[in-house]
C-alpha cells in the first residue's frame, strides 16, 4: 500500500502515519524527519536546509524530489509507505506522479487530515513545551512566527493538492481534530474500504 498523508503543519500526520506504518507493517517517509536529519550534519546543504526551515520557508523542489526519490528506491519501501510531508505544491505532486509511473506503481490513497487553523497553534507550542519538558530537543520550526509562515505557505501552495488528489478520486478527508486513537481508526476505516 502507497499512502500519502496531507495536513496543515500541526493536524498530526506524524503521528498518525507511525500508527498507520506499524498496522500495515510499511515505511514512514518523513520528509521532516529527513530534512532535519540533513540540516543537523552541518555541512554546506545541511546550513542550507536548516536556515530555510528555521524560516518555516520549504526546502527547494530539486532537492525534495531527489530525496523522495532516493527514498522511495530503498528495498524497505518496495512493498508500500507512507509519505508524510511530501509532496507540498502541486509541481512535486507531479514529480511524485513521474517517479512512481517510471516504476510502475501509483498511490492507492491519499488522506487528508482536516483541522482548523485556529487550533494549530496550541497544537504547535504544546509539542515544544512536552519536548522541553521532556529534555528533547525543540523542532526549530515549533514556533509562533514560523507556525504563521507554514500555514501561509500551505494554504498557498500545499492546499490545492487536495483537489488535484480528489481529481484522481483517491483523496478521503478525516477530522484531525478527533482524539488520536480516533483519527487513527476513521483512517485505517478509509484504508481498508
Amino acid at each position: 500500500m502507497r499512502l500519502l498523508l496531507l495536513g496543515p503543519p500541526g493536524a498530526g500526520k506524524g503521528t498518525q502515519a507511525i500508527h498507520l506504518a506499524e498496522r500495515l507493517g510499511i515505511p514512514h517517509l518523513s520528509t521532516g524527519e529527513i530534512l532535519r536529519a540533513v540540516a543537523s550534519k552541518g555541512t554546506a546543504i545541511g546550513r542550507e536546509v536548516a536556515g530555510v526551515m528555521q524560516r518555516g520557508a520549504l526546502v527547494p523542489d530539486d532537492l525534495m524530489v531527489a530525496i523522495v526519490r532516493d527514498r522511495i528506491a530503498q528495498s524497505d519501501a518496495r512493498g508500500g509507505f507512507i509519505l508524510d510531508g511530501f509532496p507540498r505544491t502541486i509541481t512535486q505532486g507531479l514529480a511524485l506522479d513521474k517517479i512512481l509511473d517510471g516504476a510502475g506503481l501509483s498511490l492507492d490513497r491519499v488522506l487528508e487530515l482536516k483541522v482548523d487553523a485556529a487550533m494549530l497553534l496550541d497544537r504547535i507550542l504544546k509539542r515544544a513545551a512536552d519536548a522541553k519538558a521532556s529534555g528533547l530537543t525543540q523542532r526549530a520550526d515549533d514556533n509562533e512566527d514560523a507556525l504563521r509562515v507554514r500555514l501561509d505557505l500551505y494554504r498557498k501552495q500545499t492546499e490545492p493538492l487536495s483537489d488535484y488528489y480528489s481529481s484522481k478520486g483517491i483523496l478521503r478527508s478525516v477530522d484531525g481534530l478527533q482524539t488520536i486513537e480516533a483519527v487513527s481508526n476513521v483512517l485505517w476505516e478509509v484504508i481498508c474500504a
